[in-house]
Parts: structure tokens; sequence; C-alpha cells
């Protein structure tokens, strides 16, 4: 049901967030809150975040959504403010000062820690974000995977989500399949001199709490020249339970035990690339034994659902170590009650709440910056449109004032709008054309401001 909240003063929102949730919240917000005005503000000078910077590259048709965001940026009642930063260009207290409703939206930029032990001449470890942020040209993150990083045969990565499973493809596709992507060059060059032939991919719980859904599993046990290798004993009991699992547990898990029955010892690899889940580990530490690392993994049992450490551990000679536990807010402004344990800020199904947890009217907060680092795109969609519908009924029962706004002035900064994000984009594209890509990512902000301004 489309909502109105009447006419008069312009209603002035200001999203904080170029990314998925900063656009789904503005989407639903003109297309039902009449007479609106809403501002995207976004640090970089490009927008789309996670979709741009998060994606895989082999995964192309995720980014369709570009389309509809495009459309949403391009509505009468929308204005793209690029390269300003919150706590760099402006503060909390100028939006509130300058916009009845404000949503912030910009998302999880640092990584949950692991907390072992690492030793101190151990320095191949990097985090999921990091790796994923290198090789899809975040601003920044260039120099963050070297060709040192790649020398060894083996890399361990701890967590099984679909980010694991997308850095675990990325690290044994054939290279030739990775050209035709928009994948940055220089990971292209890093890429193809790896030695990397052995991922193996490290989960906490069972076959039937894995985080990775069927869609990353199938394209891993269709990978050319890589074979996924399970531990049998991993899958005692399962199939008997598989009558009792919902829908797409069911599918996942039968997709596993096929895949296990066409594994027999004598098609153990001996060479080529090789894919490996290994299920109820830990990890303890990294330490040093002779010229190798070892990752000591601890012995899980479950108790319900719950991963409980046994006495028996296990090891795992590593060259490289890449750790996918999460992502986590940051927070961006003094002004804001942020619960560093969670690394959201404080908020009652996204409506901001004060130091003493009493809700700020006209204060929200949407996508991870709300939840924590959960769900898929539609997972966020989801939610942004409710902190959209939110805002509709705190309007229309007068919770937020409308009061006139003039909008925060940024005129004084290097604000590049979407017609200069446009041309960025055309720029890409042109590039790309040239080398056989559907784009090639300009990744200096200087570059970008020097084609966007």
């Amino acid at each position: 049901m489309v909502m109105s909240a009447g006419s008069g003063a312009v209603k002035r929102i200001c999203v904080v967030g170029g990314g998925t949730a900063g656009f789904y919240v503005t989407q639903y917000l003109v297309k039902h809150l009449e007479n609106c005005r809403v501002d995207v503000l976004e640090k970089l000078p490009v927008p789309f975040g996670l979709v741009r910077f998060g994606v895989a590259p082999d995964h192309p048709e995720v980014k369709n959504i570009i389309n509809t965001f495009t459309k949403t940026a391009s509505h009468p009642s929308v204005k793209f403010l690029g390269n300003v930063a919150l706590g760099r260009d402006y503060t909390l207290k100028d939006l509130r000062e300058n916009y009845n409703a404000v949503v912030l939206a910009y998302g999880a930029e640092s990584d949950r820690n692991l907390n072992i032990p690492v030793d101190g001449e151990f320095r191949k470890i990097l985090s999921a974000r990091q790796f994923v942020a290198w090789y899809n040209g975040y601003p920044g993150a260039e120099n963050v995977v070297t060709a040192s990083h790649l020398q060894g045969r083996t890399a361990a990565i701890i967590g099984q989500g679909n980010v694991a499973v997308d850095v675990a493809r990325i690290l044994l596709s054939p290279i030739d399949q990775l050209r035709k992507t928009d994948i940055t060059d220089y990971a292209l060059e890093v890429l193809a001199a790896s030695k990397v032939e052995n991922v193996a991919m490290i989960g906490r719980r069972g076959p039937l709490q894995a985080a990775f859904t069927i869609k990353e599993l199938r394209e891993m046990l269709k990978l050319p020249g890589c074979q996924t290798t399970w531990r049998p004993e991993s899958f005692v009991g399962i199939k008997e339970s598989i009558s009792t699992l919902p829908r797409p547990r069911k599918r996942l898990t039968e997709l596993m035990l096929d895949s296990l029955s066409k594994q027999s010892p004598a098609m153990a690899p001996t060479s080529g690339r090789v894919f490996s889940p290994i299920f109820f580990r830990s990890p303890k530490c990294v330490r040093r034994s002779g010229n190798e690392f070892i990752l000591d993994l601890i012995v899980n049992e479950l108790q319900g659902d719950k991963a409980m450490a046994t006495d028996a551990t296990e090891s795992l000679p590593i060259d490289l170590l890449l750790t996918s536990i999460g992502y986590s807010s940051l927070k961006e402004d003094s002004q804001l009650n942020f619960d560093s344990k969670k690394g959201i800020i404080s908020n009652r199904d996204g409506r901001v709440l004060t130091n003493s947890q009493e809700i700020d009217p006209g204060l929200y907060v949407s996508g991870w910056l709300a939840t924590g680092p959960t769900g898929v795109i539609l997972t966020t969609m989801n939610n942004a449109f409710a902190v959209g519908q939110m805002i509709c009924d705190d309007f229309k029962e007068k919770k937020i004032k409308e009061e006139d706004k003039p909008g925060i002035n940024l005129s004084h900064k290097d604000v590049v709008s979407w017609s200069g994000w446009e041309k960025i984009d055309q720029e890409e594209v042109r590039r790309g054309s040239k080398v056989g890509k559907p784009r090639e990512k300009i990744v200096s902000v200087d570059e970008m401001l020097k084609v966007g301004l």
C-alpha cells in the first residue's frame, strides 16, 4: 500500500551512504513520501558500495541491481553528493540542523578480530574484506596483496560464508576466466603468478550449519581444473536428518552429500587445484615449526547447534591465512551512540537510540550499520524498506517536525554529482573495452576527481 504524509513544507531527508541500504531507503522514500527531497551523501566519489566493491567480479548478474539504483539517483527529488564523508567534511550535528530526518547507512568497513596468537614472523595474514577490496579496486587497497602473499601452495580461510567461498574461488579460478571480468588489472597480474593450489575453508560447526549458499557451492564444484574434497567423517548421520530440513538447507546438504558420494580415496588429487571445506574446527594459533608455519586447529563437537571445543587438536601447514569472520562498522561521529561490542549503532528496529536508550526522533539507521553484517542483498532491501516505511509513518504521525530545512551546503568541497559519476562510469567502460573487459575501474580517488569534477 502506498502511503503519503500529506503536503506542506518540503520534507528534507539525508541518507549517509551511497551503497545498497542507502539507495533502497531512498528508493522507498521517493516512491511513498510526498513532497520529499533526499540527499545521498557518499564518502567516495563513486556510488554503490558493496555492489561495486564487494560483489565478486565473476558475478556480474548480481550487479544488475545498479540499474535500479541508477533510476533512483535520476529521480528529480534525489541528489547524489559524492566524495564527502561524515566526520571529515561534516558532522552529525550539521545534518540534524539541516534536515528533517537523517538516515545513517554507511555500512561496515572494518573487520572483526580473530583473537588468536600468531607467530610474529608470520606476515601473510589478511582479512577477506581486505582481499575482496584489493581485487575489486577499492581506493587505497591496491597494495594490500602482493605477489609474495601468493607464493606458497596452501591457503587457509577461517569462516564458511559466501565471502569465504568468493575468496577461495578467486584464488583457484583459471586466470583466463578472470580476464573477462571487471577485476582490476593489478590483481590479475598477481593472480597470474600465484602458486596457491590448495585452499582449506574452515568452519567451527558442521555441514548443517554451513553459511554458504547452494549457488556458491555449485560454482566451486564446477570450477575448471579444481577438485573439491570433503572429509567423510564430517557427514556421519547427516543423510538421516535430510527429511527434517527446510528446503534451502535440504538442497544444499543434498548437493554436499552428492559431491561426497562421487569422491573416493582413489580420486585423491596428486596435482591440480583443490578446495577443501573443513568442518568442526576452530583456529587455535599460528606457530612456526622449522621452516614452515602451522595453523593449529581445535576439534569441536556439536551440542545442539553450538560448537563446543574438545581437547583434541590437529595441525595444518599454511602459507597464507585469510579471516572471513565478519565485518564491523565504525563510529564515524562522536555524537553517535555506538555499540562497540556489536559493531553497530544502537537502535530499536532502525530508530537510533540516545545514550539513555531513548528513541532519538528523526534519526534512523539502516543496513549492516543497524543489524551487523548479516544476510544477502534481499535482506538489506527488506531492512531498508522497513526503515523507509518507518520514516513515512513518523512524518504522518508528526513525530518528525515538518519545519523548513535548507539541506547541507557542501559547495566549498570537491563534490562529485551524479553527472560526475556518469563521466567516471563512461571512462571506466571505455578503458575496459580496450582490453575486452566490461570496465576497468579507476582506483585512485584523485584520478576519479579529475574525471568527475
